[in-house]
């Protein structure tokens, strides 16, 4: 959900029942909770967002290496939402193992972001508490499974499953539940909502979408990523970078390809016309058909549950 999570819509959609999840780096360098330095500005950012929800919220940290400068500002970020009462975490792009270890020492709990067997493994071994299972309907950096074949080899790892992509409506999470997944995580469906602070443009792209208009792109982050077709979109970066992604350089060329990503979606969210523009969203577009409150629409995933 990284840029489109602003205060408003973390809270309407925790107001809706759901474990609304805040990304720092939106939420500082995007939605201008930057002053006077990042860490307050993250304190103030949410003190915001607490003053207008009572729910329980969590927290998003990437946590992927190349950056050391970035992984010393995240752990401090954590340190952060731990003392302002966040207990639920997730994690992603990285080994875990250190966040568990903060979290858990505050009686917290982390679920950790997977694609794979392999990560998975990975992620029991650290100690995480539960599995985010990312499949190839997914918005964002998306897996290459259905959510059926994640289900199946993840399952004996005894841990709770949280089925991530596709999931777009009340018809999407009963097949999840069905399944045998705890729960759903939903990302797409909230941007196309009367909080979010994206472009009308992009909401209206999102409504208009079927799956059939999705595809991947690594223009983004130097791994693929779901996005709408546009006319600006393409699937692979020029012949130079795809060498620099190939060699000892790739995790810096990743790093930068994500900061620039960073500049396009800041001037996107700001209401700034590109004609560069790619929109990140998952297959979950095809039942997509209205823009609507966030919290309207978790209220009606609740009650979907509960009859």
């Amino acid at each position: 959900m990284y840029p489109c999570s602003n205060p408003e819509l973390v809270a309407a959609a925790a107001n809706g029942g759901g474990m609304s999840i805040i990304q720092p780096v939106s939420l500082t360098m995007v939605h201008g909770y930057d002053e006077p330095n990042l860490n307050q500005g993250l304190i103030n950012g949410i003190r915001y967002i607490k003053s207008i929800t009572n729910s329980p919220l969590g927290f998003n940290a990437l946590i992927e290496k190349g950056n050391e400068k970035y992984l010393k500002r995240m752990s401090e970020w954590i340190d952060i939402a731990l003392d302002e009462d966040i207990r639920f975490f997730v994690t992603s792009l990285g080994k875990p193992d250190w966040v568990c270890e903060k979290v858990h020492s505050r009686g917290g709990y982390v679920y950790h972001d997977v694609t794979t067997r392999i990560h998975a493994e990975k992620g029991v071994s650290c100690g995480v508490d539960g599995l985010i299972c990312v499949n190839n309907r997914a918005g964002g950096h998306l897996g290459s499974d259905d959510m059926e074949k994640m289900y199946e080899d993840l399952k004996d790892l005894d841990l709770p499953l949280i089925c991530a992509g596709g999931i777009g409506s009340e018809k999407e999470l009963q097949r999840a539940l069905s399944i045998g997944y705890e729960g759903v995580q939903m990302g797409t469906r909230f941007i196309a909502t009367t909080e979010c602070s994206s472009p009308e443009g992009y909401k209206d792209a999102i409504v208009n979408s079927s799956e059939e208009d999705i595809d991947w792109t690594v223009k983004l982050t130097g791994v693929p990523v779901s996005v709408i077709k546009t006319a600006s979109y393409k699937r692979e970066n020029p012949w130079f970078v795809r060498l620099l992604l190939s060699g000892r350089l790739k995790h810096r060329t990743r790093w930068i390809l994500n900061f620039l990503s960073f500049q396009r979606w800041r001037k996107m969210t700001q209401g700034r016309k590109s004609s560069k523009e790619i929109w990140s969203a998952g297959k979950s577009v095809e039942t997509i058909n209205s823009i609507e409150s966030a919290t309207v629409i978790m209220e009606r995933l609740g009650q979907s549950i509960s009859q």
